[in-house]
């Protein structure tokens, strides 16, 4: 048996894990053990830590390390509490797991790796090699690749980062994006449950956004959320249904503007906390487009057939499908972008991204390495 463990700090990372855990569980080779941490701990957040618990799996550790605020220094602090919080976690509990899976680049996720190095933790990062040159959690993500022992990349060419960043060809495993297993393995809602459970006609044309701050440069998303509000709020013709923002500098900002929405709108525009992966994927299903600048507008909508209005600087840098129009902030590009998928509103091209079987694929290589 192989005792392998989890390190999860948001809703956005278990969506990603939730195949990689369902075949783990269910392998009689693997011990699974789920750490949980970050924002899944904050009601602030939705304590989505109970929606890992209600998908069947054991929590087998909680460890709190959020603290309220979104200041350069709150994160900062933050990143300094959950690496203390993780120096205490790894002494005692070094010797229980063969392997750590860390994932993606999150400030908390860096800090919660950087403090298992000291105790030699053997980790497995997900999504590394990749570039996101608006946000600092590009630095996040090539610390966690250089602290990390195994590699499972998303396509070729973030192998091939990996490899230059590490010096080394080994243990680099290119499976192709893990969520992606999500579309067979996770059942939608029809558009009469979904309307059931959010209040949300899909029948209706609809525009699926998510926003996160820019944190190399947090003082233009000041001006980034109010042209991004403006032009929701003349966009008449489509509902809007927003998920909000992840724990970052400045999410505050984007979050406030976010719900202000709502009032503003005549009940056109719906905003969630967390709809949970299915109701995600089903909202992705029948939307007419993305908008907005998420990982998941960049990995996922392309085998949705969806196009994406991709803004701003946060994703500059990362390897794209062509159903990805990339524009800045700016309402004017933004209503004649809209025009254009109007036009021709389905993507027939493919997913840079999809492989299939990631999940089945990390199984098969962690029994042979």
């Amino acid at each position: 048996m192989k005792r392998i463990a989890i390190l999860t700090s948001s809703r956005a990372d278990y969506g990603i894990y939730f195949p990689l855990l369902k075949a783990l569980k269910e392998d009689a080779f693997f011990e699974l053990k789920i750490i949980a941490f970050g924002t899944h701990l904050s009601p602030f957040h939705g304590y989505t830590v109970n929606q890992i618990e209600n998908d069947g799996f054991k929590v087998s550790y909680q460890i709190e390390s959020m603290i309220s605020g979104d200041s350069p220094n709150a994160i900062s602090t933050a990143m300094a509490l959950t690496s203390l919080k993780f120096a205490d976690f790894w002494k005692e509990h070094k010797k229980e797991f063969d392997l750590v899976f860390c994932l993606g680049d999150r400030y908390e996720m860096f800090a919660a790796v950087t403090a298992g190095i000291p105790f030699d933790i053997s980790f497995a990062h997900l999504h590394g090699g990749e570039r996101t040159l608006g946000a600092i959690d590009n630095i996040f993500r090539h610390a966690i690749t250089l602290s990390s022992k195994v590699h499972f990349v998303s396509c070729k060419e973030h192998g091939e980062r990996v490899s230059e960043l590490t010096q080394s060809k080994d243990n680099i495993h290119d499976i192709g994006a893990l969520s992606l297993d999500n579309l067979t393995l996770l059942s939608l809602l029809s558009k009469d449950d979904f309307f059931k459970r959010f209040g949300v006609d899909l029948n209706l044309p609809t525009i699926l956004i998510t926003v996160h701050p820019e944190t190399v440069a947090p003082e233009i998303n000041y001006i980034n959320i109010e042209v991004l509000a403006d032009t929701l709020l003349e966009l008449h013709k489509y509902q809007v249904i927003i998920t909000l923002p992840n724990a970052d500098t400045n999410s505050t900002i984007i979050r406030r503007r976010l719900l202000q929405l709502p009032d503003q709108s005549n009940n056109r525009i719906y905003c969630f906390e967390n709809m949970g992966s299915p109701c995600y994927f089903t909202a992705m299903k029948y939307c007419f487009f993305l908008l907005g600048n998420t990982s998941s507008g960049i990995i996922e909508a392309a085998s949705f057939r969806k196009y994406v209005i991709n803004l701003g600087n946060r994703q500059e840098g990362r390897k794209k499908s062509l159903n990805c129009f990339n524009i800045p902030f700016n309402k004017e590009l933004i209503f004649k972008t809209v025009t254009k998928i109007e036009d021709c509103p389905t993507y027939k091209g493919v997913n840079i991204y999809f492989k299939g079987n990631a999940a089945k694929n990390i199984c098969s290589i962690l029994k042979t390495s």
